[in-house]
């Protein structure tokens, strides 16, 4: 049986979009001015050039975020359920990593030697994600490229393994993307003058049979991946995809390297715990430290020897892995308070019935107005897509992205108290977000469609 589904009208999009930009700029006159101040000494106007990328007619500049609350510097106040993009996931400045960033402040900050709060960490990591040693980054990109030389160093092998549309932070290799059927150079990406392509291969998610074709030739030295997609819009693994993976990357000797920095909203060991996958190379970033820059990797028993070896036989000399603020006193010290404090058990059981609270409430308004939309979530992140089925791979994802849509939606929510991801329709919840916070969202997203929809 054929399914016909309504559509939201045109005009009517047009209408609400050019009075949202009205109410907008009537309700930041101060962030307007120091919009105009900004352009003066700031490229693009602000201190990094995506954070123009909002809906906004101009910068929205924060004054003060705290929990799930966020004020603007004219009085405004929001829910948040961008967090950051997963890099204040547990809220902002919780208190108990708050206090031990004060505390030491007031000790030291960098001294290039290690302190007891990265001992602890270490064994706490190991605890939640079962990986047997540790390493640190100030972010995940950061993680990520050091992961991938190790995996390069210990494999003898030049090649990596991406899949179509993944995000991976600023890691050169990683931004490849596949062209009618051929991998190819991102067209977005600034600066590059090395062809990626030659040692960066890149197959769909989901798609085992690609997967092992690329495999087979032995010169494949990592998988990078997300367990979930995330990026570029919410892709889940189909049943048995992880298992036959992981098979396929031992059958050929390739070093599995998942990244967690999104998926940790699976669970406090993230999604490698939660559904048992066994990675050689584990990173996690952003929210790892409640928001403070830092990022962790670790290696399974086998490949941790393997690397410690490698590194002891190697000529002396710098690594290229690490930097002078990496695994500094005070992003240990945050890290500790966040693991031992924030990024607990019970926040988790909060987290996850907020969020399917969300996605329910989002299914009955969506499903109530007849839209071709669907909702897919993962523990405490939800997204809803422009699609009756959920996409299966990168490329299906970015077909359905529709931008002039989402900021429509992102500009008519911000404008109501209630901020979500700048890009698709991503919205995470964090231990102080509340039932009340989260009806809000769902009123807020029914009004939107009750405004647009074509009668």
């Amino acid at each position: 049986m054929t399914v016909t589904y309504k559509t939201l009208e045109p005009q009517r999009l047009n209408d609400v979009h050019a009075r949202e930009r009205a109410h907008y700029a009537a309700s930041n006159p101060v962030s307007r001015a120091l919009a105009d101040r900004a352009k003066d000494h700031l490229m693009f106007g602000v201190p990094m050039h995506w954070m123009n990328d909002w809906s906004t007619p101009y910068p929205l500049h924060v004054a003060e975020a705290r929990g799930a609350r966020l004020t603007d510097v004219d009085g405004n106040h929001y829910v948040d359920f961008c967090l950051g993009d997963t890099g204040t996931m547990f809220g902002h400045s919780p208190a108990p990593v708050a206090r031990a960033v004060a505390a030491q402040v007031a000790r030291g900050i960098t001294t290039m030697l290690p302190g007891e709060d990265g001992v602890w960490v270490s064994e706490e990591l190991t605890r939640r994600f079962g990986m047997s040693v540790w390493q640190f980054a100030l972010s995940a990109s950061d993680a990520n490229r050091f992961a991938i030389r190790w995996a390069r160093a210990l494999t003898g092998r030049t090649q990596i393994l991406i899949f179509n549309g993944c995000y991976h932070g600023t890691v050169d290799d990683v931004f490849v993307d596949l062209v009618d059927g051929l991998p190819r150079t991102r067209d977005s990406l600034l600066g590059q003058v090395v062809d990626i392509t030659r040692t960066t291969s890149s197959v769909e998610f989901n798609d085992l049979a690609a997967l092992e074709a690329t495999l087979a030739d032995g010169q494949v030295a990592c998988l990078l991946a997300e367990p979930a997609m995330t990026n570029i819009g919410m892709v889940l693994p189909e049943s048995g995809f992880w298992e036959a993976a992981q098979a396929l990357c031992r059958r050929h000797g390739t070093l599995l390297l998942i990244d967690e920095t999104h998926t940790i909203s699976s669970g406090p060991g993230g999604y490698t715990r939660a559904h048992g996958l066994q990675p050689d190379l584990f990173v996690l970033g952003k929210p790892v430290a409640g928001g403070v820059p830092c990022a962790v990797y670790g290696f399974s028993a086998e490949i941790a020897a393997r690397a410690e070896a490698a590194k002891r036989n190697a000529p002396p000399g710098h690594s290229g892995i690490g930097t002078t603020l990496t695994a500094n006193l005070l992003t240990m010290a945050a890290m500790r308070a966040n693991l031992l404090e924030v990024m607990t058990d019970a926040a988790y059981t909060h987290m996850f019935g907020l969020a399917e609270r969300l996605a329910n409430g989002l299914r009955e308004v969506i499903a109530r107005h007849g839209l071709g939309w669907c909702v897919t979530q993962i523990g405490a992140r939800t997204e809803f897509q422009f699609t009756p089925t959920p996409p299966r791979n990168g490329s299906e994802a970015n077909a359905i992205l529709d931008p002039a849509l989402e900021r429509n939606i992102h500009l008519y929510l911000l404008n109501r108290g209630l901020i979500i991801t700048p890009f698709h329709n991503m919205m995470l919840v964090c231990p102080d977000t509340t039932a009340d916070d989260v009806d809000r969202l769902v009123a807020a997203v029914d009004g939107f469609i009750c405004e647009t929809t074509a009668v």
